[in-house]
């Protein structure tokens, strides 16, 4: 096991129980917790169903920046809510137009040592100040600001040694693709990744956040950096020097495995479609059309990086067959580049200037057309997530797609004999929190605002002893929630389930033929369960919890693969849907959508390291018994047993 490392320093001065065992399951304290609006109203709703009179935590923060179209009531209504809850309950709130959760709460709310829970898969961002920031599922945010300690398996802890020094037009996001071309996007359940080595200290604390931040794709628990002096500087910066606190690993730490990436060596990369591990090097790519470049979200969308790219722009102009659109993270970095500048240089080049705001990365809006190659700044690039389908998105850092807006196709940047823009840290930020909302006195009687389309959170039944099961749907590897619950032009519907759970699987309807929904529920109406059966890394990506909710509204009981990824088996587990995963994977071929399985005695089967039998019954042939394994804790399973943690919270 790993000693001496800066997760194990932060995890274990946390720890509420468990034992400090790699893979045994413990309980930590949590100091903060961060909300967004497209998974934060059902988590408040949750709150309020557990009848919480104020949040327990040190902060809690809700942010507005993923439901920023406004195209009917519905964003709005949740907007009005979740800052009226969040005065209810003593949480701060962020407005619409102050920026991404990650990019705020990393600027304004951030602290070393200290531990974030976060609704939103991203939020390990903050682990570039040297926090444990974990991405979770609504429901575990809200009993985090319960007071309920939160659970996970004691981590492996991957170490990434850093040597060298980034050269110029090579950038921080080439660090994490580099480790995504190792590590890939699957099989690193319940590991952390802590970097380590000389490097570290040559990148800037947004360099740290852009690999922390996109290190969500590896299907790790968190990504950690230390806290040294470069992260003094930048809470100074911020005016909130005395959050710091000095963080490092000891000289003679070990971990239980490690990378060594020399930064010096280091070349411009790119995930191509349609997987952020699906890397490959500019100079591959070269020649490559491009018709869109997009430029923001929250891996890299801070000023340094947008000062970077206006600096590359100043003086030219788009390539014609080319859009360009670019979003600044927050508020803070729209405004220092309008008073410095930079935000002119951007807009006479011919670019788009989009909200502080998620926008494009999910989905919002910027949709490319068919056929069209879009270079994207992002962190995920599944299938379709763009809004158009059969889409060719790649993710880059800054400085090539701006290269790429420049030329209209792949190019490395410095084939532009474009002087390098050098970017300093800043020293002083512009410090102006007028659009948080900090919460009024504990005893202030508020308001909480309801319009029609905020709905309530549906309550599940309790584990049926015999599962009479039926597969609604049989699906193959690497299904993301992106397939299992759309955003983009549905994302306005996450307050109201009956009405988002129109469109599970939305993705592998057949023109003519019933969808996923309607045969769930026909499933569900004819008193039978549905079940889903998948293959290897099922349910990676977002830590969106209606891919459970709405599931289990449709009467889904079970969940098979041959993996399940940590966010979403924790989902599953909190709406009372057991994930199993096949203890033969041969036995996935024999069976199709529309088998009956059926589990007997499965309430007193489901035991802790104990596999589970099933029957699987065949339209045309005999029944068949196959083994199902899981991972389940007893916690786990009192409250699979129970139907659900809000069962469990309001017994």
């Amino acid at each position: 096991m790993a000693k001496g490392t800066v997760v194990q320093k932060i995890i274990d001065s946390h720890l509420v129980s468990g034992e400090k065992k790699t893979g045994a399951p413990v309980a930590i304290r949590i100091d903060q917790t961060l909300t967004q609006d497209a998974t934060g109203t059902m988590a408040y709703l949750e709150l309020e169903a557990m009848q919480i009179p104020r949040v327990k935590t040190e902060v809690s923060v809700s942010y507005v920046d993923h439901n920023m179209m406004q195209n009917g009531p519905e964003n709005r209504n949740d907007h009005l809510y979740l800052q009226s809850v969040a005065a209810a309950k003593g949480v701060y709130f962020s407005r619409p137009g102050n920026g991404i959760c990650h990019q705020v709460h990393l600027e304004r709310f951030g602290a070393p040592g200290k531990t974030l829970l976060g609704s939103d898969s991203h939020t390990p961002t903050c682990g570039g100040i040297g926090m444990v920031a974990i991405g979770a599922g609504g429901l575990d945010v809200a009993m985090a600001m319960a007071g309920e300690a939160f659970r996970l398996a004691y981590p492996k802890i991957v170490g990434v040694k850093l040597t060298g020094k980034l050269q110029h037009w090579v950038s921080a996001k080439d660090i994490i693709l580099k480790v995504l071309s190792i590590l890939t996007t699957k099989g690193n359940v319940g590991s952390i990744v802590e970097y380590f080595g000389p490097g570290v200290k040559t990148l800037s604390v947004p360099q740290r956040a852009t690999v922390t931040n996109m290190g969500a794709e590896l299907g790790v628990t968190t990504s950690v950096f230390p806290s040294d002096e470069l992260t003094r500087e930048f809470l100074k910066a911020q005016d909130r020097e005395s959050s710091w606190t000095d963080l490092q690993a000891d000289a003679n730490a070990e971990y239980d495995s490690v990378i060594e990436i020399d930064l010096n060596t280091l070349e411009p990369l790119a995930a191509c479609p349609s997987s952020p591990d699906n890397i490959k090097s500019i100079k591959e790519l070269e020649g490559i059309k491009v018709g869109q470049v997009i430029i923001g979200s929250c891996t890299n969308s801070s000023l340094k990086d947008l000062m970077l790219v206006a600096g590359m722009l100043k003086g030219r102009k788009v390539n014609d067959e080319v859009t360009l659109a670019i979003a600044p993270g927050s508020k803070q970095v729209l405004e220092m580049l309008a008073r410095n500048g930079a935000l002119g240089d951007i807009i006479a080049a011919g670019a788009r200037i989009l909200e502080s705001g998620c926008g494009p990365c999910i989905g919002q809006g910027q949709s490319p057309a068919n056929d069209t190659v879009s270079v994207r700044t992002f962190n995920r690039n599944f299938a379709g997530r763009t809004g158009t389908k059969g889409d060719q998105a790649y993710l880059t850092s800054p400085e090539v797609a701006a290269a790429a807006a420049l030329a209209g196709k792949f190019v490395l940047p410095a084939s532009l004999k474009i002087d390098y823009p050098e970017v300093k840290d800043v020293k002083e930020f512009l410090i102006d929190d007028s659009m948080i909302i900090p919460p009024p006195p504990a005893g202030t009687a508020v308001e909480i605002i309801r319009k029609p389309t905020i709905g309530k959170p549906p309550i599940n039944q309790a584990l049926p002893d015999l599962l009479n099961g039926q597969v609604v749907i049989k699906v193959g590897d690497k299904i993301t929630t992106d397939h299992i619950m759309p955003a983009g032009i549905h994302l306005k519907h996450r307050s109201n389930i009956p009405e988002y759970s129109k469109v599970v699987f939305e993705c592998f309807t057949q023109e003519g033929k019933p969808s996923f929904a309607e045969r769930a529920a026909a499933v569900r109406d004819s008193g039978k369960h549905g079940v889903i059966v998948g293959r290897d890394s099922y349910g990676q990506g977002s830590s969106r919890e209606h891919a459970a909710i709405c599931p289990m509204y449709l009467g889904v009981k079970a969940v098979i693969a041959f993996a399940i990824e940590r966010i979403y088996s924790a989902n599953l587990i909190n709406f009372g849907i057991v994930p199993f995963v096949f203890a033969n994977k041969e036995d996935y071929d024999k069976i199709e959508e529309g088998d009956l399985l059926e589990i007997k005695a499965l309430r007193s089967q489901l035991k802790v390291g104990t596999p589970v039998t099933a029957i699987v019954h065949k339209a045309d042939g005999q029944p068949f018994e196959i083994e199902l394994e899981h991972k389940l804790t007893a916690e786990d399973i009192s409250i699979i047993l129970a139907g659900g943690t809000l069962n469990c919270a309001n017994k």
